[in-house]
């Protein structure tokens, strides 16, 4: 097919019914990019024999020597289908788990999606997410199962088996989507029961639920893949071909006489051919029969290979002439019986017709979004569709309209931006010479050559004798052609230099977009709205019709941009547009100095910011970065600033420490997102520190029995040769600890004190508090409107059922005696106010709680109103950084059982907060003297009309009378620092007085490998703290799955090694899930008889506890307790160096 021209495709674009938005989506190495490039090849843009080859849309080395894709990038195709015409925008994504950030992205952009399914492997964990991240955004999937010559030639298989292996793909992929359908339907049905409790049990719900009464119901037809519904592929796109089995129903109508309706229909299933009587009957296995599709498609497909294979001349031309085909005498005669395959399969039944009439058809055009993903799109957060501003509502229908009228407004979706090198650019391109450029620089070229000639003769005139010079200069003409050459070569050299100079100091970003509405056009006005932009707030400041100029008042979270090109993504190539219309995917120029990641742009500023992408992966691999040499610094910073914006899923930061972290989704992604910072970004040596490796601290209940299985308390304990446990948890005096665990701490002015306990958090609390860390961080901000008396916004009510739900289930989990009204009493959560710790107040005369947006709000008034915000202030520092080695706490619950403030300390605590001052400040811990007395009136009136969060100065006579008492004070700083410092240091006490254990990251770690590199499997697992959880055989073929668990500290370099010990048989798929409680105590020393005879007088096995808090310590410069020399009384001498 010829390539088509730029001017066809934008005619095209105009045509928004003809186009399809497809993205290819699949696990990794199940031939993505192979069947893209026999897609691409149909359009004449790569030759179909390197199709598969060439990997086009692998544009990037890296992705070239791993061969795997990176990122997503876009071309558009133009298909012909009887005198219908279609653009189809296609967007080749990555499959490994690392990059599924890059999947999110190009999901968003698209109306339908291909799922591509390897028919060996079947359906991998990669398979499962995608088909998640498609439900999740709404798009509708059609299905490839590729690589069937695999069956043929690897597994061989009869083609009666391998149609039981397909039909059982067919199954696996169809129970994936079933499942995602059920859990949709329950949670819509529990929606709609909450809703109508009151209406009669004949709900509609009650049908919508009966979903499971066959696949020929009507209501989710369009959901499960089968081959007669035509939405499902069969192919080897490696070999060129693919069929649907309509293909077959019309081919087979004419030869059988039967209709092709009914072929279709019975072409795959449980039906037989009865020969003799010409009909087609069910039931092809009770009788024994061959199945239709076995009888009429499969036998065909492996005659022919094997024909092939055995280099069978006489029945492949027997077959050649039968079809009608003509094979070239290069194919014929080639060594290569795959190149033969190829050039007939793609003749007979070429894959890019297959895949492509199958998207025309059975995948929606931009006209036909549904109203349920426009809303979808349009809520952030926990707003519903009807708590949007009516200007906002009203821009759905232009959504649904997908309208390129002029008044339509315009709205894109940047879903990310990524780095083209600047030659790549349009205007940048070496375009060819015309006729009189070429001519003008000859001539300039012979003036040069001419001027050069007779500046020589000069000075050889003046140097040599004439008669020398004469033959010299005859043989000098004959060159001018070459030097004419050179010169020309040096003219563009030094351009070209120059050109590179400017675009190295500048790193062009193209924006990856989708129109939905209106049509863009090159140097267009347009605002760009920021994640956190509320249309309800900027209405009040600009009409719903306001232009996008920059002379607008200031909005947050919107700014104005110009944007200055448009292009046609090509793949590797960009295209120039002068405008798009809407439902088109494109390239915006110009945007790098607006959009981070992702954002919306719109003309009208009713437009609400679109719902954020939802990533699969967890970027949780951290590693340190620095210059080689300190002189580089700006240039790491300004690469880390690109990097940052270039990739979806990287997280650049500085730490506290003046680190700068990197922080990806894996051991590939790190490797790239490295390379990328040294030859692209930065430009410069770059020193990577070992993986920073995250770990959270907890405690536990006490162990029952020791670390030989004795029950502890039953033996004796021996003197203690190295009491290091109990230097460890030795308490300094003026804290007291009872045997409970709860300790007792006054602040350094003896003004008040603490008494807090510490207590470990069921597990399903601690996962609980981990998956609603947004609800609570919601719950946190209307709490925090409240306590200001503001009411930003109403409360929705579907939030407030949330709360409620999270709330009921937080006390379903807390039960028992000792959690008796816990969950009322829940004072914050942390660290960061929305972490999976929880802090209670315990102690009388104090009301607040979290749920004060539940309208249970009750405006404190008593003595401790002024410094609840010090204490929860303290509880957040203390679980940011635990005392094993200052990592984060998680699942712990602190209990204030005792606060007691003084009078003189109420007093003092007025005139400081008056005075303003309010840091927390080193204090020095003294003797525990309590001094209680009970709240005196005038105080509580005078803290009244103060506001928990600001202080607010006080009149000159006031301020003059407690000037005394602040003098007191402020030896050890304001009161209210003095009770954060004490309160951090109460929770490190309670927390020191119970067992204490570190959190390991653990990774889920999927293996698929054959049962002769097994074992190989198991040893490098248990070598790394592995711990397998299942394994099983996959029906009808020889690959064991192993799922298993492993720490994140142990993983970094896992991969390569499982490949090299099973020579490359296996390879892992590694994404994280939870944290796990390493069960040694870190701080165990032996004590028992029994211990010391299995452990050893040092017990000095290694503790992996230990280990990783050693390692923790070490490389944040905390105190390490170890021996630098062991062993000192030996010698050693270099000769004897063991």
């Amino acid at each position: 097919m010829v390539l088509t021209s730029v001017g066809k495709m934008v005619a095209l674009q105009k045509q928004t019914s003809g186009i399809r938005n497809i993205c290819i989506l699949a696990h990794v190495d199940h031939g993505k990019t192979t069947l893209a490039d026999c897609l691409i090849s149909s359009n004449g843009i790569i030759s179909s024999r390197l199709a598969g080859k060439l990997r086009y849309l692998d544009s990037r080395e890296d992705e070239q020597i791993r061969g795997i894709t990176m990122k997503s990038s876009a071309i558009s195709l133009h298909f012909v289908k009887g005198d219908q015409e279609y653009l189809i925008n296609l967007i080749d994504s990555p499959g490994h788990v690392d990059f599924s950030s890059e999947v999110s992205t190009a999901v968003r952009l698209c109306d339908g999606c291909i799922i591509v399914v390897d028919a060996v492997e079947g359906v991998c964990p990669q398979t499962q997410a995608v088909l998640r991240q498609a439900w999740l955004e709404n798009i509708r999937p059609v299905l490839v199962i590729n690589k069937i010559d695999r069956l043929i030639v690897e597994l061989k298989l009869t083609p009666q088996e391998a149609y039981l292996h397909l039909k059982n793909i067919l199954e696996q992929i169809n129970a994936v989507t079933g499942a995602l359908f059920t859990s949709k339907v329950l949670e819509e049905r529990a929606e709609k029961e909450s809703e109508s409790e009151s209406i009669s049990d004949t709900a509609p719900g009650d049908q919508i639920y009966d979903w499971s009464a066959g696949l020929e119901d009507t209501d989710d037809s369009h959901l499960y893949f089968s081959p007669d519904r035509g939405n499902v592929v069969f192919a080897s796109a490696v070999d060129g071909w693919g069929f649907g089995i309509e293909h077959f129903a019309k081919l087979y109508s004419q030869k059988i006489g039967i209709k092709p309706a009914v072929l279709l229909k019975t072409l795959w299933g449980d039906y037989y051919l009865n020969t003799k009587a010409k009909k087609i009957m069910k039931g092809d296995q009770s009788k024994g029969k061959k199945p239709l599709f076995v009888q009429l498609v499969l036998d065909n497909i492996w005659s022919l290979y094997e024909a092939v294979m055995k280099r069978d001349k006489e029945k492949i031309e027997k077959i050649v002439t039968s079809l009608g085909l003509k094979i070239g005498a290069r194919e014929s005669r080639h060594t290569d019986p795959k190149v033969q395959l190829n050039a007939i399969c793609s003749q007979w039944l070429p894959i890019s017709d297959a895949v492509l009439s199958m998207v025309c058809n059975k995948l929606p055009s931009p006209l036909d979004i549904t109203a349920e993903r426009v809303e979808k799109l349009m809520c952030v957060g926990a707003r519903t569709f009807d708590s949007l501003p009516p200007e906002t509502q009203e821009l759905k229908s232009a959504f649904m309209k997908c309208s390129s009228e002029g008044t339509a407004p315009v709205i894109v979706f940047v879903s990310k931006m990524f780095p083209v090198d600047a030659k790549a650019l349009p205007h940048n391109k070496p375009r060819p010479l015309t006729q009189e450029e070429i001519a003008h620089r000859r001539e300039l070229a012979k003036q040069r050559h001419a001027e050069k000639l007779a500046a020589n003769q000069g000075k050889e005139l003046s140097e040599k004798p004439p008669s020398e010079n004469s033959p010299e200069g005859t043989g000098n003409t004959g060159d001018t052609k070459g030097e004419e050459q050179q010169l020309t070569g040096q003219v563009e050299s030094v351009t070209s230099k120059a050109t590179k100079q400017e675009a190295d100091n500048k790193e062009p970003f193209i924006a990856f977009a989708r129109v939905f509405s209106g049509v863009v056009h090159k140097g267009q006005k347009i605002f760009v709205l920021g994640p956190k932009y509320d249309p309800a707030e900027s209405l009040h400041k600009l009409s719903s019709q306001c232009p996008a100029t920059d002379e607008l008042p200031l909005v947050p979270h919107m700014t104005c941009c110009t944007l200055e090109n448009l292009y046609l993504l090509m793949g590797r190539e960009l295209e120039d547009l002068e405008e798009v219309p809407a439902g088109n995917v494109l390239g915006i120029g110009g945007l790098q100095d607006f959009v981070l990641k992702s954002a919306t742009l719109s003309t009208s500023p009713a437009c609400p910011p679109f719902t954020p992408l939802n990533f699969e992966a967890t970027p949780i691999v951290r590693v340190a970065v620095e210059p080689k040499h300190p002189s580089d610094m700006p240039q790491l910073v300004r690469g880390m600033k690109l990097l940052n914006q270039a990739d979806p899923c990287v997280q650049v930061l500085i730490q506290e420490t003046g680190e700068h972290v990197l922080v990806t989704a894996g051991e590939v992604h790190l490797q790239r997102c490295l390379d990328d910072l040294k030859e692209r970004f930065a430009k410069i040596q770059i020193s990577v520190s070992a993986p920073i490796i995250p770990f959270r601290e907890t405690i536990t209940r006490p162990p029952k029995v020791d670390m030989v299985n004795e029950e502890i308390g039953k033996q004796q304990k021996v003197a203690v040769i190295h009491q290091t446990k109990e230097d460890q948890t030795k308490i300094p005096e003026g804290i007291q600890v009872d045997s409970d665990g709860l300790v007792t701490i006054s602040t350094p002015n003896k003004q008040a004190t603490l008494s807090v306990k510490a207590m470990p958090l069921p597990e399903e609390v601690t996962r609980l508090l981990e998956e609603n860390s947004d609800l609570i961080r919601t719950m946190e901000q209307l709490n925090t409107s409240l306590n200001e008396d503001k009411k930003s916004h109403e409360i929705n009510q579907k939030t407030l059922d949330r709360i409620k739900e999270f709330k009921q289930k937080l006390e379903q989990n807390l039960q028992g005696r000792k959690w008796r009204n816990a969950v009322d009493h829940i004072w914050s959560f942390g660290p960061r106010k929305c972490g999976p710790n929880i802090l209670l107040h315990n102690f009388e005369g104090y009301k607040r709680s979290v749920w004060q947006c539940l309208g249970n709000s009750v405006k404190e008034v008593s003595k401790y109103r002024d410094f609840d915000n010090s204490i929860v202030s303290g509880f957040q520092l203390a679980t940011l950084s635990g005392p094993m080695c200052e990592e984060p706490l998680m699942g712990v619950c602190f209990t204030v059982e005792k606060w007691e403030i003084n009078k003189v300390g109420e007093m003092l605590s007025t005139s400081t907060q008056d005075s303003g001052e309010c840091d927390a400040t080193e204090h020095k811990q003294s003797e525990d003297t309590t001094l209680t007395s009970s709240c005196t009136d005038e105080v509580c009136s005078a803290n009244e009309h103060q506001d928990n969060s600001q202080s607010v100065p006080k009149s000159p006579e006031k301020m003059s009378k407690h000037k005394g008492e602040a003098l007191l004070a402020d030896c050890y700083g304001p009161f209210s620092g003095q009770l954060i410092a004490t309160m951090k240091e109460a929770c490190r006490y309670a927390l020191q007085a119970k067992p204490q254990r570190l959190m390991a990251a653990m990774y889920t770690c999927e293996i698929m490998a054959t049962a002769e590199v097994l074992g190989r499997v198991y040893a490098v697992l248990s070598k790394r703290e592995g711990r397998v959880l299942q394994e099983e055989m996959k029906e009808g073929t020889d690959v064991f799955i192993i799922k298993a668990v492993l720490p994140v500290a142990e993983s970094f370099g896992f991969a390569d090694e499982i490949r090299k010990r099973t020579s490359g048989l296996a390879s892992p798929q590694l994404v994280f899930s939870h944290w796990e409680i390493i069960s040694s105590d870190p701080f165990w020393v032996p004590t028992t008889e029994e211990e010391y005879l299995h452990f050893g007088e040092k017990a000095d096995s290694e503790n992996q506890a230990r280990k990783y808090m050693n390692a923790v310590r070490k490389r944040k410069g905390l105190y390490v307790e170890e021996k630098i020399v062991e062993h000192a009384e030996k010698q050693r001498t270099l000769s004897k160096n063991k």
